[in-house]
């Protein structure tokens, strides 16, 4: 991943979100401007883009602004209160989703450019995606935002630690470590059961 790519460091001015909380309508626009690209970062991540990341990160930025007054804890753990939003967010999408089996889909041999069959290594995206969110979803929610913002999305241990509250890189690299380890072994027993 380039420099280009990565998102750039996720420190949000604590003047600014204290000012939003107390309804400085300025303020409030500048905390939204601020949030949304790592919002809607953070819903691609998690959800790609068949699933409407877009309308989930929307979402979430309409709950944190009608949240906002209520918000009594430090600044600094700000962004921890939005991703938290945020993760609950995509977990209704995915239930919305799963739920609603009359919200019209893409005719399978059909695709974006109009030709008639999609491109395979799309239909191995799409299963290699559904994959891993189904081995993610066996981990705790911590754990599953952790290794999205880390791995899928490229934040730095010290991005990552600031955005989930926790108190250091390092304490960051060990729930990675815990994490892919306990991946691993979800894998493992997978490929056991299907060999079986």
């Amino acid at each position: 991943m380039s420099t280009d790519e990565r998102a750039p460091a996720h420190r949000l001015d604590a003047r600014v979100v204290a000012a939003a909380i107390e309804g400085d309508r300025t303020a409030v626009d500048k905390l939204l401007a601020e949030l949304r690209p790592l919002v809607l970062r953070y819903c691609r991540g998690r959800l790609g883009s068949s699933f409407g990341a877009e309308d989930c990160a929307q979402e979430t930025l309409v709950a944190v602004l009608l949240a906002l007054p209520r918000y009594r804890y430090e600044t600094d753990s700000f962004l921890s209160f939005v991703f938290g939003i945020a993760a609950h967010k995509v977990a209704d999408t995915y239930r919305r989703h799963s739920r609603d089996l009359s919200e019209p889909v893409a005719d399978p041999g059909e695709t974006r450019a109009g030709s008639s069959l999609a491109a395979p290594d799309e239909y191995a995206r799409t299963d290699v995606r559904l994959q891993i969110g189904e081995l993610l979803s066996h981990l705790p929610p911590l754990h599953r935002d952790l290794l999205t913002l880390r791995v899928i999305l490229g934040f730095t241990a010290e991005e990552t630690a600031e955005a989930l509250g926790l108190p250091s890189a390092v304490a960051v690299r060990v729930a990675q470590h815990r994490s892919l380890s306990k991946l691993r072994q979800l894998m493992n027993a997978k490929a056991a059961n299907q060999s079986e």
